[in-house]
């Protein structure tokens, strides 16, 4: 982008940034409310009480307070924009129809790690966006996808498959530049691992076992937004949740987790997979659709898929 004199990246924010690569003005609109959900959802964050609300998610899963309050600062803000044709969180049983002629349509996951806050970790908030009001896609029709990082520095991360590019919160709680078009080097130094390592695969062993005889370090936080983070502000890693022998279908949902990330990471030079399928080419069989997950640098994608094909064929 073209930076006028005098101004430092540190000074473009984010509509600006959006507005400079001609994006679609209620597209924009969309991921400036986002923006602006964020800073009620870090509030709350760091002054909210902790504890369980008294239902349950899809999953069956206790939901805290501020999952609550998280989707419903989103869904607030969403609704207002006049421009979303249909609403999917991961803590509702449904797609929930807006407006039929809406222009876009979301999935996110309000506080992904929320069990993480008690603890004082880092937590996030994920977001696809879609044309239309069909959520059911595959993830390469996502128009954009960003998340936020709710963690010493407040950050957010977009794609709208232009490069994906870094915003840091500032003390007026608006996003500015900090870095543009991100990178991931083909070869990981680092990896962080899911699942419990007695329950994997041959495959997935024999993977762990590579990476770690080349001297990759275990890098792994428990939160997918921060692993994922840690990703792509260091320019490679890989982050995998695999199959296991009691879960073959993975853990994390493909709609509200995987296919925005893989947006993202692809866009900035990396890989996702399921080990035996490219993620954004995976149709989702509905909204709770679960997926094993190999992503980052694409040489080491590539290193698993061909493990997956040969010990497990």
């Amino acid at each position: 982008m073209t930076i006028e004199p005098g101004t430092t990246p540190f000074q473009v924010d984010l509509r600006r940034h959006l507005r400079e690569r001609e994006e679609d003005r209620d597209l924009t609109r969309v991921i400036c409310e986002l923006a602006t959900a964020s800073r009620y959802i870090i509030y709350s964050i760091r002054t909210g009480e902790l504890g369980v609300a008294g239902t349950s998610n899809l999953y069956g899963e206790a939901q805290l307070k501020l999952d609550v309050l998280a989707d419903r600062i989103i869904r607030k803000r969403m609704t207002h924009t006049g421009v979303i044709a249909s609403i999917a969180s991961e803590e509702d049983a449904e797609v929930r129809v807006i407006d039929p002629e809406g222009k876009y349509s979301l999935v996110f996951d309000p506080l992904d790690g929320s069990s993480l806050v008690d603890v004082n970790l880092a937590v996030g908030t994920i977001v696809g966006i879609y044309r239309g009001a069909d959520v059911l896609k595959p993830g390469r029709e996502m128009v954009a996808a960003l998340y936020i990082l709710y963690g010493p520095r407040c950050t957010l991360v977009y794609t709208t498959g232009n490069g994906t590019h870094e915003f840091a919160m500032n003390a007026l709680m608006e996003y500015t530049l900090v870095q543009e078009d991100l990178k991931i080097a083909d070869r990981a130094s680092m990896y962080a691992p899911g699942g419990t390592r007695n329950k994997y695969t041959p495959a997935v062993e024999a993977f762990v076992s590579h990476l770690e005889s080349r001297g990759s370090k275990l890098r792994y936080s428990g939160g997918f937004v921060p692993d994922i983070n840690q990703v792509l502000i260091k320019g490679q890693g890989m982050f995998l949740y695999p199959h296991l022998t009691d879960l073959p279908q993975g853990k994390l949902r493909l709609l509200y987790e995987l296919n925005p990330m893989a947006f993202l990471v692809e866009q900035a030079g990396g890989a996702a997979s399921n080990g035996r399928q490219r993620i954004l080419d995976i149709l989702p069989e509905g909204i709770d659709h679960r997926q094993p997950v190999f992503i980052g640098s694409k040489s080491d994608v590539a290193k698993i898929e061909e493990l997956i094909r040969t010990l497990e064929s």
